[in-house]
């Protein structure tokens, strides 16, 4: 099963598989069933991206147009729904850099990269307790701080995290390996439980990363 396709895309529609071919024939319903489809699971990827529901909308436009622009070219070595994933994700941080005179530059990326491998055994720093989410303080806190991850960790912690997709999954969404999902997830959870530690003085409960 489809880790990031939609529950609700079940057994009245189409197969991706038929419906990719359909929509490479030029099939306008094929084309309105992918939309209809995808567009919630964007539009949450989306939102949690850049944070903001009119350039969200944005995003959600330029990825299905995007998106039939290249059908031709979409090999189907992924998942649909994956390569949907990748078109949206790259969509929004353009977006994101257009907009903002702080997006990390490549050289702070490649900095970052430097940092060191990953520790063999990680661990969630940010399995907060359910009662402490239910705040609306503690979710706003955590909202913001996620907002402030530099975007090469803030979009690997939302694929992962917040969208539950594999490691595998994640990688293939952006177009990296496994090995640096994982490197990015850890330090984005590191910076977290950093930024967050005044809300949370006391030593949170943590479980292995898989």
């Amino acid at each position: 099963m489809d880790p990031i396709a939609p529950r609700s895309a079940g057994t009245n529609g189409l197969a991706d598989g038929e419906l990719l071919e359909r929509i490479r024939a030029g099939d306008p319903s094929a084309c309105a069933e992918c939309i209809e489809r995808y567009t919630p699971v964007i539009r949450r990827l989306a939102l949690r991206l850049v944070g903001d529901e009119v350039e969200a909308e944005d995003v959600v436009q330029e990825t299905f147009l995007n998106a039939f622009r290249a059908i031709a070219s979409f090999e189907g070595r992924s998942e649909l729904s994956t390569w949907l994933y990748r078109i949206a994700t790259n969509t929004a941080m353009m977006r994101l850099r257009r907009q903002r005179s702080n997006f990390i530059s490549m050289d702070e990326l490649e900095a970052a990269e430097e940092e060191g491998p990953t520790p063999p055994a990680l661990h969630d720093p940010c399995c907060l307790p359910e009662q402490d989410l239910e705040m609306a303080e503690t979710r706003a806190e955590l909202e913001q701080a996620i907002h402030e991850l530099p975007e090469s960790l803030r979009v690997v912690f939302v694929l992962r995290e917040l969208e539950g997709l594999s490691t595998e999954a994640a990688a293939a969404a952006l177009d990296l390996s496994p090995e640096v999902v994982k490197t990015r997830l850890h330090r984005a959870r590191r910076r977290l439980r950093e930024r967050l530690s005044p809300y949370f003085p006391e030593r949170i409960p943590m479980r292995k990363a898989p």
